[in-house]
């Protein structure tokens, strides 16, 4: 059986029950999980170690833990928009260069300890909302700044790189705030949005 790990923050904690392994939250893991044990019974398990608050600096941390020490088959990781949000709410953010170390440190230790690993970096997004609109400016580049930083690890480590912005920027101007409840969370549709564009960059 194959082992497939969701790494991130809230998007992807989804408020799992931490008590339980293999809790998967109400959001994108929980539906691409349904996907695949739906077309695909009993040949993956799944497990969500998304952690809501997390940036950069704390996944960091957890890596050897929650990341190697699970010896996934398949990794997947969304993070990158709290080391702006904190950084514009409290100043305790995580600069763009400090993210684009610390997000190679964690893959090199990853490839190191797992070569066999198939790896996706998610794209960071935002759209404009109740978290987001007072500084909007600041919140967008910043996001995309760190968005770039993430498609260039994944470019250099031979990742998959999972586009997430152009998505939701095309769907927001379909049907405005539909998507992420407060431009940063996804709602029901925001969460179906990024589990078909992980399944397809998986190619499962």
């Amino acid at each position: 059986m194959k082992r497939i790990l969701f790494q991130g923050d809230s998007i992807t904690d989804a408020g799992r029950f931490r008590e339980n392994l293999y809790s998967l939250g109400e959001g994108y893991p929980q539906l691409v999980a349904a996907k695949l044990s739906f077309k695909c019974p009993g040949e993956f398990e799944f497990i969500n170690k998304g952690v809501s608050g997390d940036k950069s600096t704390q996944l960091y941390v957890r890596c050897k833990e929650e990341i190697i020490n699970l010896a996934p088959d398949y990794l997947s990781i969304l993070i990158g928009v709290n080391d702006i949000w904190h950084e514009l709410a409290v100043g305790g953010g995580v600069s763009v260069k400090r993210y684009s170390q610390l997000l190679s440190m964690l893959i090199e230790d990853v490839q190191e300890a797992l070569p066999e690993t198939k790896i996706a970096l998610l794209e960071p997004f935002v759209l404009k909302g109740p978290a987001t609109e007072g500084q909007w400016d600041e919140f967008r580049s910043g996001v995309e700044e760190r968005a770039k930083a993430a498609r260039e690890i994944a470019d250099k480590y031979g990742l998959i790189f999972v586009e997430l912005q152009q998505k939701l920027d095309e769907a927001d101007q379909k049907a405005p705030s539909c998507w992420l409840t407060d431009g940063v969370h996804p709602a029901p549709a925001g969460h179906e949005l990024i589990a078909q564009e992980w399944l397809k960059a998986f190619n499962l």
